[in-house]
C-alpha cells in the first residue's frame, strides 16, 4: 500500500529533541513497515550538502521511496518585493535539494492572503510554478502547492492556477478537506485531476475517511496517502492510529473488489462448522 508520514507529525517530539531526519527514517522503515519517507524541511534542519548527502544514504540504505518533500519558508507570494526575492532564491535552492533526496514529488506554499487573487500575483504565481515545473520536468519529479494557508485555501485559485501552469510536471499535495470556501468535498473533488500526493489529517480520519478518499480513488488517483498528525502529543500512537485507518479503507476497496460471494450462497461452508449459521447468529 502506498502510505508514507508526513514528518511534520513528529514535530513535537523534535522540539523536545527525541527525534531528527535519521530518526524519522527509522520509524517508517521499522515502527510502521513502510517503504517510504514524507519529509518536511523542518526536520532536517538545514540546507547543508553533506547533510543532505547522508539523509539521501540513510533512504538508500532503508530501501525506501521519497514520496514527497514540503518545504515551508520559501513560499512564492510577499507583498514585500524583497522578501519574494528572497523566498525565490530559497525556493530554487530546494529544488536543488528535493533532487539531491530523489523526491517525487515537492510542495511549495503560494503565500498570498485567504482572497481571490488579484491579477498581479496570479501571474507572478503562474509563472514561478511554470518555471519550477520545468526544472521539475528536467529532474524527474513534480512540484505545485498545498492548500495549506492563506489563498490556496479558496478551490477557485488553486483550480485556476494549475489550470494556468499547465504543465505535466505540476501537482497538488491536496491537504483533504482543507478548504475554507465552504465545500470541503466539492474542493477535494476539484483538485482530484490535479493531485500528486496528499495529506491526511485526523480530523479527516476520524470523521470522513473513506468517504474522502473515495472522491480522489474514482478520479484514478494512484500516489501516496500522506498521513499527517498535528497534536504535538502521545505521536508514535496516534500516527500509528491514522496508518490503520487509511490501510483499513485501502483494504476493504480491494476486498470488495473481489467477486466475493454472498452469504446466502456460503451457506454450509463458512463460519463454524459445528454450528448453523442460524446457530451463530449469522443467518
Amino acid at each position: 500500500m502506498k502510505i508514507s508520514i508526513a514528518s511534520y507529525s513528529f514535530h513535537g517530539l523534535l522540539a523536545e529533541g527525541k527525534i531528527d531526519a535519521f530518526g524519522y527514517l527509522e520509524s517508517c522503515k521499522y515502527r510502521y513497515g513502510l517503504d517510504s519517507a514524507d519529509f518536511w524541511n523542518g526536520i532536517i534542519g538545514t540546507t547543508d550538502r553533506d547533510t543532505i548527502r547522508k539523509v539521501r544514504q540513510a533512504v538508500e540504505e532503508r530501501e525506501l521511496t521519497v514520496a514527497n518533500y514540503h518545504v515551508d519558508g520559501c513560499h512564492l507570494w510577499e507583498d514585500d518585493p524583497d522578501a519574494r526575492e528572497r523566498n525565490y532564491r530559497v525556493a530554487l535552492e530546494h529544488l536543488e535539494i528535493a533532487h539531491l533526496l530523489g523526491a517525487k514529488t515537492v510542495r511549495y506554499d503560494t503565500g498570498g492572503k485567504l482572497e481571490p487573487i488579484p491579477n498581479e500575483q496570479f501571474d507572478y504565481i503562474v509563472a514561478k510554478y511554470q518555471e519550477y515545473a520545468q526544472f521539475a520536468h528536467d529532474h524527474g519529479f513534480k512540484v505545485g502547492p498545498e492548500n495549506h494557508w492563506g489563498l490556496s485555501l479558496i478551490a477557485d485559485n488553486m483550480v485556476n492556477i494549475a489550470k494556468a501552469v499547465d504543465s505535466p510536471a505540476y501537482g497538488i499535495l491536496l491537504h483533504i478537506g482543507h478548504w475554507e470556501d465552504g465545500d470541503e468535498p466539492g474542493g477535494d473533488r476539484r483538485l482530484a485531476p490535479y493531485t500528486a500526493h496528499t495529506h491526511v489529517d485526523a480530523r479527516t480520519t476520524r470523521n470522513c475517511l473513506e468517504e474522502r478518499m473515495n472522491i480522489l480513488l474514482e478520479a484514478g488517483y494512484e500516489g501516496y496517502w500522506g498521513v499527517e498528525h498535528h497534536s504535538t502529543k502521545n505521536e508514535y500512537a496516534e500516527v500509528a492510529y491514522q496508518i490503520s485507518e487509511v490501510k483499513r479503507v485501502l483494504q476493504r476497496k480491494v476486498w470488495n473488489s473481489h467477486n466475493i460471494e454472498s452469504i446466502e450462497s456460503l451457506q454450509g461452508k463458512a463460519g463454524n462448522p459445528l454450528l448453523t449459521l442460524e446457530q451463530e447468529g449469522i443467518g
